[in-house]
């Protein structure tokens, strides 16, 4: 079994990094990879931990995008995270973030909701403050019962401070990491757009725009979805790839390696990678 998707305490999980890779070494899962979105600050610390457990670490990264109106994520695996250029591509998404943030806090202020970052975060966290971080800010402080309740009231695509992003295109995605000497797969794609979308021929455009693979296997896959991913793989000659997606005590219930209980990624799909 090997997990090549799943976040820290860097992105929006809540595990250490190093905490990821001791849990994987004791649930012996043959490989995991560290894939926080649009951050390599946990890296070093993950990949530190390489002498003292057996399962085999691998860099990895989450990056957002737009793609025929949706966001599409796309996954970075084996790259180089000590590469220059790659740190200050990546180092621009920080930015773009922090503009964004700053919006959003002075539309909640407006809204006579004066919350700070500082006060709920260790300063490890602050490096790649997410809506989701926000949300649970707002949790916290009474203004919802939940993050589905917070993006629906306060966070969301047109609710009340919602600030759009500037996401990146799959074909800067994809330039990145390969020229990163990274692996570029399209992430979870039975989420995207709800899960309402036919892949055949828009599969078949990003592998021609570089995308390398595709996420296979992952948490909330049917059995359906992934034997149709398979078979695309097959014939578009893509590679596969698997993993939970986990983010700790974030997404509860989903468990490293083995998701909401069923996800097994096959050993044989790091051989191919």
């Amino acid at each position: 079994m090997i997990d090549l998707h799943c976040h820290s305490i860097c992105s929006d999980g809540s595990d250490k990094p190093a905490t990821i890779a001791e849990i994987a070494d004791q649930l012996g899962i043959k490989a995991v990879a560290l894939t926080d979105h649009d951050t390599l600050a946990g890296l070093d610390d993950f990949l530190d931990q390489q002498s003292r457990v057996s399962t085999r670490l691998i860099p990895g990264i989450e990056l957002s995008c737009n793609f025929s109106g949706s966001d599409l994520h796309v996954l970075g695996l084996f790259i180089d995270h000590h590469d220059t250029l790659f740190q200050e591509r990546v180092r621009s998404l920080s930015l773009r973030r922090d503009k964004r943030n700053v919006q959003i806090f002075q539309k909640l202020n407006d809204l006579k909701i004066k919350i700070r970052p500082e006060d709920f975060f260790e300063d490890e966290q602050l490096g790649l403050l997410t809506r989701a971080h926000i949300a649970d800010m707002l949790v916290e402080t009474g203004h919802a019962a939940t993050r589905v309740e917070v993006f629906q009231k306060y966070l969301g695509e047109g609710a009340q401070a919602y600030i759009p992003f500037e996401f990146l295109s799959p074909d800067d995605a994809f330039t990145w990491i390969r020229e990163a000497r990274g692996l570029p797969f399209i992430a979870h794609p039975g989420r995207f757009a709800r899960g309402q979308f036919v892949w055949d021929s828009a599969m078949a455009d990003l592998r021609d725009r570089g995308a390398r693979g595709v996420e296979v296997y992952y948490s909330d896959h049917s059995e359906t979805e992934t034997a149709y991913f398979l078979a695309l793989c097959k014939a578009l000659d893509m590679l596969p790839s698997g993993g939970s997606d986990y983010h700790g005590r974030h997404k509860p219930g989903c468990k490293l390696g083995t998701g909401w209980g069923n996800l097994n990624v096959p050993d044989w799909i790091l051989n191919g990678l």
